[in-house]
Formats: C-alpha cells, sequence, structure tokens
C-alpha cells in the first residue's frame, strides 16, 4: 500500500562477500542501540525532470532534546564530485515530500513552520519558501498534476464537512470542549492500527496553483466514493494518479462501510478533476486493485492487482487496462514475484518496481511489450528510486547500512555514483558483523533461505552465543535489509552470533511458499526453525548452541509463544514482543478482521477449530524456558492484553519472566529513547542467560 561511484567507496553491503569481512583492527566497539537512534538518515530521492539536480532529505535527532528533524538537500549531478551537497531548505525549518515543478525551477515540499503542516513553493535557483496554503488543518500529503497547473491536497475531514475544511476545525475543537469522554460505536472499525476512529476520512481535494495569494479552498475529488485515500493507516498518494491532460483522476479506495475491516477489496475509480462522475474501473475483481498510472497519451491505465479476496499477501500482479474499452491484461503472468509499485519510463517501454527475492530486495523493470524482466539493481534492499532524463536515483540498505543514495543510467548499467555516507562511513569507530546467505532443505524438502551473522568481535576458533530472530507478518522476510527496530547488528554488536531464517510463508520466494503458512502457523514454519537450526549449527562452528535465546515481534512472537510449550529445548531464554497469545481471542480483538479470518480459515464462530489448532495460550503447561514479554499499550493490531496474558501465564506457571510495557508506542517502538530501553532490556535479559 513506502538512494552511486566516484570518491566514497561503495557501501559495506554491497562490496564484501560477507563472512569474508571481519572486524578491522582500528575499530573499537561495535553497532549500539544509540548509534541506531541517533545516526542519520537519508531518504525521498528526487529528480529534477531533466536528471540533473537531485533532492533528497536528511534527518537527524538533537541528543539534548531528543527530537528528529528533517532537512531537504540538493546535489548537482553535472558537477559530479567537485560540489558536494547543499542544505536547500531553511535553518531551523523541517521540512518533508520534496517535488520538482514540472519546468524544474520550483521546488515544494511540506512544512509545519507556521504551526500546522502546509504547501511551501521554493525556486531552485535560491530564495526563500513560499507558503501556498492556509488550511485551518493540516495537509497529509500532495501531488502536482503533470503540467504544474493543479495540486491534489490529502486532508482528514468528517464526511458532513467536505464542503468546508474549517468545519473539521471546528468540530476537533468542540470534541475537546465537551466533558464526557464517551463514545459510541455503531460499526467496526472502532479503532485502526494505534488511533481510535473519531469519524473522520483520508479524502483528496483539488486546487489551482499559480496565483498570487495562498490557496484557502479546494475542491473535493470523491465522486461520491464514500472510503479513505490515502488508505489507512499506511496509504499514501502512490495510490492516486491525475491524467496526462489534467481533467481526470484515479484513485484507489475501499469503501468505508460495515464490511470494511473483513474486506481488502480496494477498487480503481475514476473521476473528474472537478469531483464528478466517479466510475469504478475495477468492480469486477474483488480483491486489491492499487497504484494506478496514466500512460503519457492518458488512453492505458497502469495499476496492480491481487486475485483473491481477504488475502492482504495475495500476489500484486501488474495490469494494463484500456480505459477506452475496459479491457484488461497481465503484463508479466509468468513472473513469480508481488510487485510494490509502478514507475513509467519516459520513453513508455518500461514499468520499474521493486519487488522481493530470495532474501533481497531488488529494482526491476518490466517490459510493457513482452512481460520480460530485468533487474536493474539487485543487491540489499532497494527503498525508494525515481528516474528522470537519462538519470535512475535510488536508496538502497543492507544488513550493514541504513539507505544510501547513489544515482545510475537508466539500465542499472552504469557504475552507481555514491551521493550520501554508509553507516560504516558515518561510523568509522563501528565494527560491523559480517554476514552470509545460507539454504537448506525445510518442510516438504524444499528449499528454504537463511542468514548467519558473526558478532562484531569474531575471531576465528572461538564460540559465541546465538541471537535466534524470528521474523514477524507472517508473510515478511529477515533479509538483506536495514531496520531500525528488529537490527541484528545491535545484537552483533554485543558480540552475540545471529541466526535469521526465511521460513514457509516467508515473501520473495513465489507466492506458494507465502501462501503455504496460511493455516499452518505452528507446524511448516516450526519444521523450517528447526532444521535452519540444525543446519546453522553444523554449518557454523562459531555457533554455541548451548548458549542461544530465541526472540521475535508479531508473528515472531506468536512463535516465541509457541517455541515456549512446542520447542523449549534449545534456549536459555526467550523474548517475544507484541505477539499472539491466545489466538482464538486475537480473531476477536484485532481490528484488521480479514488477517486472521483468512489465515485460520473463517471467523472464530464458524471454525474454531482453525484458532485453536495452533493456539500458544493452550500448551503453557509446557512453559520452562525464562520468557521476556513486551507489549505496547497503543497496539491495537495485537492488542496489550494478549501480552499481559502471557506474563500472567508464565507468573502463574513459575517460569521466570519479566513483562516491559509501553503505555505510548503502538505495535513498533518508534520513540528514540524507548527504543534505547528496549534494546537495553532486552540485551540485558540475553546477558543474563547466554552470557556477553
Amino acid at each position: 500500500m513506502t538512494l552511486r561511484h566516484a570518491l566514497l567507496p561503495l557501501a559495506l553491503a554491497l562490496s564484501l562477500p560477507a563472512l569474508a569481512a571481519d572486524a578491522p583492527p582500528a575499530a573499537r566497539h561495535g553497532f549500539t542501540v544509540q548509534d541506531m537512534a541517533y545516526m542519520d538518515r537519508y531518504s525521498a530521492p528526487t529528480l529534477s525532470p531533466d536528471g540533473r539536480v537531485l533532492v533528497f532529505a536528511k534527518r537527524t535527532v538533537d541528543k539534548d532534546t531528543n527530537k528528529a528533524s528533517t532537512t531537504l538537500w540538493m546535489r548537482n549531478l553535472v558537477t559530479r564530485d567537485l560540489r558536494p551537497p547543499q542544505q536547500v531548505s531553511p535553518e531551523g525549518w523541517s521540512v518533508n515530500s520534496p517535488a520538482f515543478a514540472p519546468d524544474g525551477k520550483t521546488l515544494y515540499f511540506l512544512s509545519a513552520k507556521s504551526g500546522s503542516m502546509q504547501l511551501y513553493a521554493m525556486p531552485l535557483a535560491g530564495g526563500e519558501p513560499k507558503r501556498l496554503t492556509d488550511f485551518p488543518i493540516d495537509v497529509d500529503a500532495y501531488q502536482l498534476s503533470p503540467d504544474g497547473k493543479q495540486v491534489a491536497l490529502a486532508f482528514a475531514v468528517f464526511p458532513d464537512c467536505q464542503a468546508d475544511l474549517a468545519c473539521t476545525k471546528k468540530k476537533l475543537d468542540e470534541a475537546e470542549a465537551v466533558k464526557a469522554t464517551g463514545k459510541v460505536f455503531d460499526r467496526l472499525f472502532i479503532r485502526h492500527w494505534d488511533a481510535w476512529n473519531d469519524g473522520r476520512l483520508n479524502r483528496v481535494f483539488a486546487a489551482p496553483l499559480g496565483g498570487a495569494g495562498m490557496l484557502t479552498s479546494a475542491t473535493l475529488l470523491s465522486g461520491g466514493i464514500h472510503g479513505d485515500i490515502p488508505s489507512k493507516p499506511f496509504g499514501d498518494l502512490s495510490d492516486f494518479a491525475w491524467s496526462p491532460d489534467g481533467k481526470t483522476v484515479a484513485m484507489s479506495v475501499r469503501q468505508a462501510n460495515r464490511e470494511e475491516p473483513w474486506s481488502t477489496n480496494f477498487d480503481i475509480w475514476l473521476v473528474n478533476a472537478d469531483g464528478s462522475g466517479a466510475r469504478n474501473l475495477t468492480a469486477a475483481n474483488k480483491a486489491w486493485d492499487a497504484g494506478p498510472v496514466f500512460s503519457a497519451d492518458g488512453k492505458t491505465l497502469y495499476y496492480r492487482a491481487m486475485k483473491r479476496p481477504g488475502f492482504e499477501a495475495d500476489r500484486f500482479a501488474l495490469m494494463a487496462m484500456d480505459l477506452a474499452t475496459g479491457k484488461t491484461r497481465e503484463i508479466a503472468p509468468r513472473w513469480d514475484a508481488s510487485a510494490d509499485g509502478i514507475r513509467l519510463s519516459a520513453d513508455g517501454k518500461w514499468i520499474y518496481t521493486t519487488a522481493q527475492e530470495l532474501g533481497q530486495h531488488p529494482l526491476f523493470r518490466v517490459s510493457l511489450a513482452n512481460g520480460e524482466v530485468e533487474t536493474v539493481a539487485k543487491d540489499g534492499s532497494v527503498s525508494a528510486f525515481d528516474l528522470a532524463g537519462p538519470t535512475l536515483a535510488l536508496a538502497r540498505n543492507s544488513l550493514v547500512t541504513g539507505d544510501v543514495l547513489y544515482t545510475t543510467s537508466l539500465d542499472g548499467k552504469a557504475p552507481l555514483r555514491q551521493i550520501t555516507p554508509s553507516a560504516a562511513q558515518m561510523l568509522p569507530d563501528v565494527a560491523w558483523g559480517a554476514f552470509e546467505q545460507f539454504k537448506f532443505r525445510g518442510w516438504n524438502d524444499e528449499t528454504v533461505h537463511g542468514y548467519v551473522v558473526k558478532p562484531w568481535n569474531y575471531q576465528p576458533g572461538k564460540k559465541y552465543p546465538v541471537a535466534f530472530l524470528i521474523h514477524g507478518g507472517p508473510q515478511g522476510s529477515f533479509g538483506n535489509g536495514w531496520s531500525y527496530r528488529w537490527n541484528p547488528q545491535t545484537y552483533a554488536g554485543q558480540g552475540y552470533a545471529v541466526v535469521m531464517i526465511d521460513f514457509h510463508g516467508s515473501t520473495g520466494y513465489g507466492q506458494a511458499f507465502t501462501d503455504s503458512i496460511s493455516g499452518h502457523w505452528g507446524d511448516r514454519p516450526l519444521e523450517d526453525l528447526q532444521k535452519g537450526w540444525d543446519y546453522a549449527l553444523k554449518a557454523y562452528p562459531f555457533l554455541d548452541g548451548d548458549k542461544a535465546c530465541a526472540l521475535g515481534a508479531s508473528y515472531g512472537g506468536f512463535m516465541a509463544y509457541w517455541i515456549a510449550g512446542n520447542w523449549n529445548q534449545p534456549w536459555k531464554c526467550i523474548v517475544a514482543h507484541d505477539g499472539v497469545f491466545d489466538n482464538f481471542m486475537m480473531g476477536y480483538a484485532t481490528e484488521e478482521l480479514w488477517f486472521s479470518e483468512w489465515e485460520n480459515g473463517g471467523t472464530p464462530f464458524e471454525n474454531p477449530d482453525g484458532y485453536q489448532k495452533f493456539n500458544p495460550a493452550n500448551h503453557v503447561k509446557d512453559w520452562r524456558v525464562p520468557i521476556l514479554i513486551i507489549h505496547g499499550q497503543q497496539d491495537f493490531r495485537i492488542p496489550v492484553e494478549q501480552g499481559i496474558a502471557a506474563f500472567t501465564a508464565a507468573q502463574r506457571k513459575d517460569v521466570e519472566s519479566k513483562f516491559l510495557y509501553f503505555p505510548d508506542e503502538n505495535h513498533w517502538v518508534l520513540k528514540p529513547q524507548n527504543s534505547v530501553l528496549w534494546h537495553e532490556t532486552v540485551n540485558a535479559w540475553l546477558k543474563q542467560h547466554i552470557g556477553q
């Protein structure tokens, strides 16, 4: 439904054959959570229309105030390395979402400098930013029309206030003044991810650009559609597209009705730019349709589509629709990958997209003529990219660095030119844990992949305690990518070796492999974890199998609880973060019901056995391993009562246990100081039970 050649060396992840790279003698320490929390982050590679200038975002954290701020930087690609990147956003401003005007002379961005998030424009040649909007509520996102004469603006508004944005502000102020705090609901969602439903919908409005004054009014682009665009909780305006002539827009929307909490039926709607005449283009497909993009002539609409209603991890296929006839075709039916998005090349011959593949997350381009797929950038994980003129800009991360921005040619064959520093360059005193991917025969004798990471202070012939990390999803992956929440380098930095298995159900290994976990949460992936653990112990003698701890979050937290009762022999300790403890109650308490209902074969009242078959709560009698349980109060995906119940179970069973509770975190721990506490608590638990 979310950036390389000359003087700077390539990031460590891109130059190492993994395990061959041991800690350099000059390095003083391993990677710590403090390093991770306060290191700079680079994102949002944005090219000028001619591909000669790159603008990107740099996020920094003030250690004294513990607050993050984001600035925009510009690199003239024609001058190559003669002139380093220059900050272009004003000092003291925190900004986001850069975009160029079609003529390349103006840079747009969002900032809350005025007290609320509004749209600004700034001449690229220099000059002060001009505030373009003065709306009573925040602008959440924007998208320029191809000719630059209009802008789409996203707001969260009350349905009965859509003709007047001030009405939404008034209602919010009135709600603050009401003494009674009760709220009556008559349908789901009552809450979603980490926010209670206050009745507002995300809607997109259109406004003209080019006048002398600020924009104070806009036209709702709904055509009578009742739903969130962008979608909640993580949608953005990649699900919105202007037609080339600016007369129509396409958007992916799921109707906000009674069925929304158990439906994945997003449809592509075509709406006139004056807000009238909404037409559902994909009504025939009851599954997910997303990411519309118009061809240059406006005659074809490209988008992504799933086939199975109710399954959020189905394969996203690349589709083309003839807007005159409504006929559709799949562009690359033989490509067994799920496309993340669509970006058309200027010549109209290629779709650029990213997708997971065998523990990596490369950038591909797909021929519109014959569906053939070419890899443009392979190693590591490409998190964002842009293309303009002769230039491709991309952000790429790996197991040893956060996003590094690069530029190259459109086919990726030119040498990568590094624009921003890698983690190793920002932290020269840190020694990184070298890594290697391995594979073995898992469930059904099928190939399963995994990664092993050495401790930062690795020495041949020594054995090291092990952190056995289990990913969430369950349709996810612990591949060659960087995370600010579950980062194996933070364990390697404490002197632990790390093992991670992409068990059956993981993404990037074909859709059948992903499908195989549904209805099998506790058997097939457990068999993969057991066989992967045995394989790793034999293949890597530096792993100390007698000193190992299993850790997981979300589905990984479920598996940590499941392991506690079904495979506790190898482990000296367990860590379960925001995991499913009582699967039956999860089916009633989670907000996105389609997930539990697909994974367990229906609702709890239709198929109770499906929920009880792999229910960790039914195996507490066999718990014996010390367990650290972590949960956030604002986690509405897996509510906090799941963690409290698991801690209660461990305490009543007299199993050594601790409970780390965050009253202000959701399914993730995001605040820097909370992240530090999380890691310090987990590291202390590991040190207590497996040393270091």
